[in-house]
C-alpha cells in the first residue's frame, strides 16, 4: 500500500468513532450480516472457523490499516466465519454503505484492495498445498515464514515473531503437540530460538529449505 492510498483511507475512516476491543472479543459471528466495516488502527484480528473437534482453524489475519469484512460487504452475504480480536485492538467503524460509496469514488483504493486480495489468495493456495501434501515440518516452517513476512519485527540484527504454538497449530491444521515437537527440532538445528512469547528466526534460507522436506 502506497503512502498516498494509506492516507486517503485514514482520512476517510478518521471521521468515524474509534472503538477499543479487548483480546479474545468476537466482532462477528457466522451468520451475521455485514452492516459495518472495521478499520484496524492497532492490534490484530483473526478470521477463523471451528473444526468438528472444537479447534480454531485460522484462515486469515488482519493488521493495522486493513479493513474488513469486504467480501461480505461487496457481495452482500452473511459471515461464514468468526472474526476475533487476536490482541487488544483499536478500530474505527463505518457504515458499510458509506464504505462502498467511498470505494466507488476512489478507484485507486479499490485497486489497492484488489491487489491485496490477490496476494491473500496466493497465500491461501500455498497453504492449501502444504495442508494437502506437506509434512508436519514443512507446514510449521511455512507458517513461521508467513508470520515473519507479515508481522516480523527486529531486535538488533535478529528477526522475530510474536506467536504461540497454539496459534501456529490453528493455522497449520496440526495439533499443538506436533507443532511443539517440530519447533523443538528446528531449535536443535539452530534455525530458531524460543524466548517468552517470541520465536527468533536465525536462518531464513535454511527454514525455507524445510518446506521442501
Amino acid at each position: 500500500m502506497s503512502d498516498d492510498i494509506r492516507q486517503t483511507i485514514q482520512d476517510f475512516f478518521s471521521h468515524y468513532p474509534l472503538v477499543k476491543y479487548p483480546k479474545e472479543q468476537v466482532l462477528l459471528f457466522p451468520g451475521d450480516q455485514a452492516t459495518r466495516v472495521y478499520y484496524i488502527v492497532t492490534g490484530r484480528v483473526c478470521q477463523y472457523d471451528i473444526s468438528y473437534r472444537g479447534d480454531e482453524v485460522v484462515v486469515n489475519t488482519f493488521k493495522p490499516f486493513a479493513f474488513f469484512p469486504m467480501a461480505m460487504v461487496i457481495n452482500d452475504f452473511p459471515s461464514n466465519f468468526f472474526y476475533k480480536a487476536e490482541t487488544n485492538i483499536e478500530a474505527r467503524i463505518a457504515p458499510a454503505v458509506e464504505v462502498i460509496a467511498f470505494m466507488r469514488a476512489n478507484p485507486e483504493v479499490t485497486y489497492d484492495l484488489l491487489s491485496r486480495v490477490y496476494n491473500g489468495v496466493e497465500s491461501v493456495l500455498n497453504r492449501m498445498v502444504h495442508l494437502m501434501v506437506g509434512t508436519a515440518r514443512s507446514r510449521v516452517a511455512f507458517e513461521l515464514l508467513v508470520e515473519l513476512k507479515r508481522f516480523g519485527k527486529q531486535s538488533g540484527v535478529k528477526s522475530f515473531i510474536e506467536i504461540s504454538e497454539a496459534s501456529i497449530a490453528s493455522r497449520s491444521g496440526l495439533s499443538r503437540e506436533t507443532v511443539s515437537r517440530e519447533i523443538k527440532r528446528m531449535k536443535e538445528k539452530g534455525l530458531v530460538e524460543i524466548k517468552i512469547h517470541r520465536i527468533y528466526i536465525h536462518n531464513v534460507a535454511e527454514l525455507e529449505k524445510q518446506i521442501a522436506t
